[in-house]
């Protein structure tokens, strides 16, 4: 009995000590900055026991204004309002039990870029280029396998990780930057601690943590500024929608309602409809905003203040912390909409010329155009949200060159959506693609049909948006939806040491993906210095006989456009197009630098894209 005492009382002091000596295991941020445009920072700290804690600040520039806590003892949180007069330093955080010290934190407040304020996002004059970080090149294999990650490198199989990195990317920015493009969308580099399926990245395992198998947060930082030496900016890919299973906080919720809770796994039903739908049940609604995404993703709760404040902070931070030049959301309609616009409201506060792109997966117009800032004002409350991804468009590149002309086919569909640009409050804040890491390769769409790309990738770099190219389209890259997403997102060939294929060099490509490449370089090249292109006017004229012709002009710059969906060639009557072709007598072709004439007809050739700059 006397052991047993002795033994329990033992127990009690090594859990006092253990509690005394490391009560804080994570704060997050774990750090912020002076100067911001709000002043205002809320602390998330976790530890055992820390609720029960008091925080003191005895510095009048960092004072904690409130302590909330939750059902769960292990979580603190504290609004922190820092002094228009702060300076960078590191301010101390006292923890009191019973009037006692039980622990202390230095928390540091830096100085910010002086730049910060007014950087300057991505924009119409940028061409971006996506890629999936796992899937381009591997160019630290000393972090391709981690302990304590089981999903580690297996170039085998086409749904585990294949090694791509961060270093990967800062060796071939000459390569991307010699195709033409000014910016890089780089698929979501977050840790995703998941035991398999984590090289998407789509399963954020910790918020502000680059994952070890890319990198490091340093080596992130080190990609931006790289990538802003050759000229191009960086766009983060980041979710609010969902995390990843094993994110720490989901063994430890800081409160019930930190997630959306089913009695049974319950996955969303995907319909972004019902956000608009004035006729859309609650069941429905609710399903398809609160259910989860996938059963290895849980479905974030917006609605939780705590959670929003860290969803919103965490942004920001990587903001500053970087120096990224946009952010892509994912799954944005799948959020609540009133923080998805409080969100952007923030952003366009702290940094009112940076840019957001939310991902809006829907197949038409109107709903796209519904999450783009100032559209259907009596309708719904602003979004704030100045850029959306145009899947309509994309739909309609994918069918257009595939079917023979007419009303409703053809290159019509091209003009059709562009005829209801008019649901747009800036329809030129739209960002336009022929593929992307969720649908199939575009080669493979159009049966692999050379002609038909060159007209798809001409049309894309002259119309309006912004353009994106998946990574590997200049190569002619293939893989189906049908196939699996591991198809789609194949390893880019010469990313390893070990391929025996390059095709980051002219000598390690084919002829034919030779032919593509360059005429893609030569086309974003060209649009990189001619605003007419970026936003410019756009006038068309309702395509004919498999022919569709388009201007994009300004004060200096008169671009014509001219497209033959047809399997022979036409000699196009110009009489339609003197508004737009006005006193010119002469166009240079943009690929073959020869001038053409432009008299009352004009030779196309069959299956293609001529681009004229009219003199």
């Amino acid at each position: 009995m006397k052991k047993l005492i002795l033994i329990s009382i033992y127990i009690v002091f090594l859990g006092f000590s253990s509690y005394s000596q490391n009560i804080i295991k994570k704060i997050e941020p774990s750090n912020w900055w002076v100067g911001m445009n709000d002043n205002n920072l809320q602390l998330l700290i976790y530890g055992t026991n820390i609720a029960s804690l008091k925080a003191v600040s005895d510095n009048k520039d960092f004072q904690i204004i409130k302590q909330h806590t939750t059902e769960n003892p292990n979580y603190l949180f504290l609004d922190i309002e820092i002094s228009k007069e702060a300076k960078a330093a590191k301010y101390e955080i006292k923890f009191f039990a019973n009037n006692k010290i039980k622990t202390k934190h230095l928390y540091e407040l830096k100085e910010r870029n002086p730049n910060s304020k007014s950087r300057k996002g991505f924009d119409n004059s940028d061409a971006i280029y996506l890629l999936m970080p796992d899937r381009f090149a591997n160019g630290n294999v000393l972090n391709d396998h981690i302990k304590g990650m089981p999903d580690s490198l297996n170039r085998n199989e086409k749904d585990a990780r294949h090694g791509g990195d961060i270093q990967g990317i800062i060796n071939h920015l000459d390569y991307i930057k010699n195709l033409g493009m000014t910016a890089i969308w780089i698929c979501p580099v977050l840790e995703n601690n998941m035991p398999k399926y984590s090289y998407h990245g789509y399963a954020t395992t910790d918020f502000y943590k680059v994952d070890p198998r890319y990198g490091s947060n340093e080596e992130y930082k080190n990609l931006i500024e790289q990538s802003h030496n050759n000229g191009m900016k960086v766009i983060m890919d980041m979710i609010f929608n969902h995390c990843g299973l094993n994110h720490w906080w989901i063994k430890d919720l800081p409160s019930k309602d930190w997630i959306h809770q089913f009695e049974k796994f319950t996955r969303t039903n995907y319909r972004s409809e019902t956000i608009m739908d004035p006729y859309a049940s609650d069941f429905d609604k609710d399903l398809f905003s609160d259910a989860w995404f996938d059963t290895s993703m849980p479905d974030l709760n917006q609605k939780n203040l705590f959670l929003a404040n860290y969803l919103i902070q965490n942004s920001i931070w990587w903001i500053e912390y970087s120096g990224i030049d946009g952010i892509r959301m994912d799954t944005y309609p799948y959020s609540d909409q009133n923080f998805m616009k409080n969100w952007m409201h923030r952003i366009n506060t702290e940094y009112p010329n940076f840019n957001v792109v939310g991902e809006t997966w829907l197949q038409r117009e109107s709903h796209t155009a519904w999450f783009q800032s100032d559209t259907y004002p009596n309708k719904k409350e602003n979004t704030n949200l100045k850029y959306v991804t145009d899947f309509p468009l994309q739909s309609a590149m994918v069918n257009a060159f595939s079917e023979n002309d007419g009303w409703s086919e053809g290159l019509a569909r091209l003009y059709y959506v562009l005829a209801q640009d008019f649901l747009y409050s800036d329809a030129f804040k739209t960002v336009i693609f022929a593929d992307n890491h969720d649908v199939s390769r575009y080669f493979s769409s159009i049966n692999q049909d050379l002609d038909k790309w060159k007209m798809a990738m001409g049309y894309m770099l002259t119309t309006r948006g912004v353009p994106m190219i998946f990574y590997g389209t200049e190569i002619l890259m293939t893989g189906t939806k049908d196939q699996g997403d591991g198809f789609i997102r194949k390893d880019f060939p010469g990313g390893w040491k070990d391929d025996k294929v390059n095709a980051f060099t002219k000598e390690g490509r084919t002829e034919k993906e030779n032919i593509a490449f360059d005429y893609l370089q030569k086309l974003l090249h060209y649009r990189q210095n001619h605003k007419a292109l970026h936003n410019g006017k756009l006038t068309h004229y309702f395509p004919t006989d498999g022919t569709y012709v388009y201007f994009r002009s300004n004060e200096n710059e008169n671009i014509m456009i001219i497209m033959n969906n047809n399997n022979q060639d036409v000699n196009l009557d110009l009489a339609r197009f003197h508004e737009s072709i006005r006193n010119s007598k002469s166009g240079i072709d943009i690929v073959t630098n020869k001038e053409i004439p432009i008299g009352k007809s004009l030779s196309i050739n069959k299956k293609s894209i001529l681009i004229l700059e009219l003199k």
